[in-house]
């Protein structure tokens, strides 16, 4: 009798559990669908814009002169004489290939979102071609830069920043409980499902569409959450609490310095207001004079130590106690992104970062992000994350017509989520509250939207 009792028990908690996460499901699918679908079309977007913003731009991206480049000092002297106001020069890239221009880039606070501002020189004829707002390692250009900021923020400033990562943050939570809905219910054979209705072969056909999707749903998620406002700031922290730190440079020509650093993996996406305040600050009186001729040099020397990548970005320091950085930009497959501090003084190399020695989480990371922007593998890439995102869009789509067609009628009753907690065995109950705590404290966008829903179940509730 005891052990029928047991099983009844464990059946009646299994079947709670499932009802549970049914309704979670239902309410992330409800509620959190559409800002998921804007995230993944905004981002398929991104993904397939770099040929055409190519094209676009092309006539300033590109020159059809012919021979040796000219020294990058009078390239930079030929971007300066087209400039209007007095700007504070950050960075050089020189034209990586021939029929390339270079970039002598600015910061400009008038430049829009990237705060940064490129001046496209003609590395043979010294011809300025062009005048744009860049952003981010990648260098996006208007185009680009404002799609970006629609994936990110909705063009609403920080406050946007909610809504991705409201959507990364439930989007993993989502793609788990599919899973176990599929296991728990999905697993039928063809003949079961050849006599069930319409409607629960579009939901086979959503389980399917989901299972096919579900290692993407959880790597976009986890690694969208890496540039979130909150749940970025505590992956940080925690990463740097256990050692997972990306090394870089060490600029401090202080010999008592340490020369580990730490890079930031999401400069694609980061805006150059760490310059505005660097160039905001009084430097120390000691400068270099005529530091526009010490870029060949220092170029020189960084190819020197190894740094053979044709995309790379120099900046320069606007004083003599800190050291030039010289970095590899390229972060398609094989990826390069070594990097070395020069010393300008002395024109020696006195620290460096190489990609080939970094932690393999650090390496895990980069290829993530990489991965993530569709830079990695190229075309490749773009064509996987593309297919991706409008699956994904279409799977949302497809969640609400099932919704639709099988919504509640006026009068009818629906179990609520708290109510199938209820029915949760003590230990579920335990552990699905503890869970909860964890996470709403570790993705607090979550943990207030999670709380709004239980506001609204409670409501519905008390109704029924």
């Amino acid at each position: 009798m005891s052990t029928k009792s047991n099983y009844k028990a464990s059946e009646s908690s299994s079947n709670a559990l499932l009802l549970l996460i049914t309704r979670l499901h239902f309410y992330i699918g409800l509620f959190i669908g559409p800002f998921i679908f804007v995230a993944a079309l905004t981002g398929t977007l991104y993904v397939i814009t770099p040929q055409i913003e190519n094209t676009i731009y092309k006539d300033v991206l590109t020159t059809q002169s012919m021979g040796e480049n000219q020294p990058l000092s009078q390239q930079i002297a030929a971007a300066k004489s087209q400039l209007t106001s007095d700007l504070t020069l950050f960075a050089v890239r020189p034209a990586p290939e021939q029929g390339d221009t270079t970039r002598v880039m600015f910061l400009d606070s008038s430049a829009g979102h990237s705060g940064a501002r490129a001046i496209f020189v003609d590395p043979v004829t010294l011809e300025v071609k062009g005048n744009l707002p860049v952003y981010g390692t990648s260098g996006v250009l208007p185009l680009r830069t404002t799609i970006d900021f629609m994936h990110r923020q909705l063009l609403l400033g920080e406050f946007g920043r909610y809504y991705s990562e409201l959507a990364a943050s439930w989007l993993w939570i989502a793609a788990l409980g599919g899973l176990f809905l599929w296991y728990k219910g999905g697993k039928k054979n063809k003949a079961e499902f050849a006599s069930r209705t319409d409607h629960l072969r579009k939901r086979r056909r959503h389980y399917q569409v989901g299972l096919c999707l579900f290692v993407g749903l959880v790597f976009v998620s986890i690694t969208g959450l890496t540039w979130s406002k909150w749940a970025g700031n505590n992956i940080s922290t925690v990463r740097n609490g256990i050692g997972w730190v990306t090394p870089s440079v060490n600029q401090d020509l202080n010999p008592s310095s340490h020369d580990a650093m730490m890079s930031d993996e999401h400069a694609d996406h980061l805006n150059h207001s760490s310059h505005h305040n660097m160039a905001a600050k009084k430097p120390p009186a000691e400068k270099f004079e005529n530091i526009d001729l010490l870029f060949d040099g220092v170029l020189k020397v960084a190819r020197d130590a190894g740094i053979d990548a044709n995309k790379l970005e120099i900046r320069p320091s606007r004083t003599t106690n800190k050291a030039w950085r010289v970095s590899e930009i390229d972060r398609s497959w094989p990826t390069q992104v070594d990097s070395v501090a020069v010393d300008a003084s002395t024109m020696t190399v006195t620290s460096r970062a190489d990609f080939a020695t970094f932690p393999i989480v650090a390496k895990l990371i980069r290829w993530g992000i990489d991965a993530h922007m569709g830079v990695l593998f190229g075309v490749v890439n773009q064509i996987i994350l593309t297919a991706f995102g409008l699956s994904l869009c279409f799977m949302i789509i497809w969640g609400y017509r099932m919704w639709w067609i099988r919504r509640p009628q006026a009068g009818s009753t629906s179990k609520p989520l708290l109510q199938a907690w209820t029915k949760l065995s003590t230990l579920q109950k335990i552990i699905t509250t503890l869970i909860t705590i964890a996470l709403a404290f570790s993705l607090p966008v979550m943990g207030v939207s999670l709380f709004v829903f239980l506001l609204i179940d409670i409501y519905r509730w008390k109704r029924q």
